[in-house]
């Protein structure tokens, strides 16, 4: 079951009205029912792998909390690890590493190997072990009281809005919320909505639109052109932020609707004037787990500089792993690694530079020129992260520097005619004033008659898209499913 899709017009309506017509004691229980049953829509045979790592963080965090000793408390911390991120590298990596290690072997002895194995990979599964790991570490750390009741730290995890693609919610932030019943208001429906109503928008109308152009390019990488990987990587940049900013967007609206907040997970990313700007606003919830939980406890910056490089790197080394189990992956971790380093080790000349020829860097020009060439770096590192293998990678890559073509051909061979040109123009203006409305709009505040005529405009336009898409065969999954 996806949020775009039939099913979930009858799933939701029932969610709320158990939630809000239940007594207190048993709304929480509906919601964790429709929680389960939201993942069971998935998978049925793979729900045992996320109870199993929730009771293992649930019995471990009561463990720790418990005991004075360190020792006991280290213990339960690595059984933790050991569960929840053995669940993972199993299902998600050991097609990967056995392909990796089939490979080398048969380079080395000359015949062919496969220790593959025919593995679903369990949906939502890099997120939820994130969420419950989070949830130990910070027990462990003394951060926050380990709970008692096992259907509300349950609910913690598999609470149906984020649990296939984040925000990676904290324990502070999200069991609070959880423990009590929200009161259905007025307010929280029209900043649900709101926010449902955007997410629908950048995913159907937007993401979904621009799908088919660049599928053009990267499904078909030795027909690609150089404006084509140029072309197609722009449209990628688009395609990803909507398809994912849009189901962040949903979540967010839907949790609303029942009076909890959701983290903020994407701040207009492409707005960056800095590689490292753009990852305080790209996937913000991913970015402060790796930041709390893997780059602090490596030292941080507060070491010798060979070592704070060395942190940054594998960071992004890691993060690249956790998007995908794929050398082309690894690749994209390690370029924005490289852009980090770099980023850091030229900072002090850059501002000697700037001052020596008096360029004024706090002028909106120059920050329009910062925003150009953190754009282009982005663009091109969403090559490697769209690439379906090394091979294509490869060849895509080569086209930047031979066989640009023709760039009218080009767009005809994407299908790129003069009306889809100007929907896909009109649709990202849209969708980026949309993003500015809701910046300076405050969904606490009350709608504005002008927010209330977007909003319309905004229903009719994906009740359209989305009778269409369903119409021709269903809506397209998100691409985060995948990781």
């Amino acid at each position: 079951m996806t949020f775009n899709s039939g099913e979930f017009l009858i799933f939701f309506p029932i969610t709320l009205l158990l939630y809000f017509l239940l007594p207190k004691k048993w709304s929480r229980y509906s919601l964790l029912m429709m929680s389960l049953v939201f993942y069971l829509a998935w998978n049925v045979k793979l729900v045992f792998l996320i109870l199993f790592t929730t009771a293992v963080s649930y019995f471990s965090a009561l463990k720790i909390e418990k005991t004075e000793r360190k020792s006991v408390k280290k213990t339960f911390l690595v059984i933790t690890l050991i569960a929840c991120l053995g669940v993972l590298f199993f299902f998600k990596y050991y097609n990967f590493l056995a392909e990796t290690f089939g490979w080398a072997l048969g380079t080395i002895m000359g015949n062919t190997y496969d220790f593959t194995l025919n593995l679903v990979l369990p949906v939502g599964i890099s997120f939820y072990t994130f969420q419950t790991l989070s949830y130990v570490i910070d027990v462990y750390r003394g951060d926050e009281k380990a709970e008692r009741d096992f259907s509300l730290f349950a609910l913690y995890v598999i609470f149906f809005p984020q649990l296939v693609a984040g925000p990676i919610e904290r324990p502070g932030n999200l069991l609070p919320q959880l423990r009590d019943k929200n009161p259905l208001t007025a307010d929280n429906v029209r900043a649900g909505l709101w926010k449902m109503a955007v997410g629908f928008f950048k995913k159907i109308v937007v993401a979904d639109f621009i799908a088919e152009y660049v599928n053009a390019v990267y499904n078909n990488a030795a027909d690609a052109t150089g404006w084509g990987v140029v072309i197609g990587s722009m449209l990628f940049a688009v395609q990803i932020y909507c398809d994912f900013s849009g189901y962040t967007d949903i979540a967010i609206g839907c949790a609303r609707i029942m009076g909890i907040k959701l983290m903020k997970n994407f701040d207009r990313p492409y707005k960056a004037q800095t590689i490292k700007e753009f990852w305080a606003r790209w996937h913000i919830s991913l970015s402060q787990w790796f930041r709390d939980y893997l780059y602090f406890p490596l030292g941080g910056s507060r070491c010798s500089r060979s070592r704070h490089m060395f942190n940054i790197m594998v960071v992004f080394l890691v993060s690249g792993l956790w998007h995908g189990a794929s050398w082309t992956f690894v690749i994209w971790g390690a370029l924005h690694g490289v852009y980090r380093i770099v980023g850091e080790l030229t900072a002090k000349p850059r501002e000697k530079l700037w001052a020596k020829l008096k360029v004024n860097t706090s002028s909106v020009i120059f920050g329009y020129i910062r925003r150009f060439f953190t754009f282009v770096l982005v663009c091109f590192s969403w090559i490697f992260f769209r690439a379906n293998s090394l091979s294509d990678l490869g060849i895509l890559l080569g086209k930047l520097f031979s066989g640009w073509g023709s760039l009218p051909e080009t767009l005809s061979a994407m299908g790129l005619g003069i009306t889809a040109i100007i929907v896909t123009v009109l649709s990202i203006i849209i969708m980026a004033e949309l993003d500015i409305i809701t910046d300076v709009q405050s969904s606490d505040s009350a709608m504005s008659a002008s927010r209330k005529t977007s909003v319309m405009w905004i229903i009719w336009a994906v009740a359209f898209a989305w009778t269409m898409l369903l119409s021709v065969g269903g809506a397209s999954t998100f691409i985060y499913f995948q990781f």
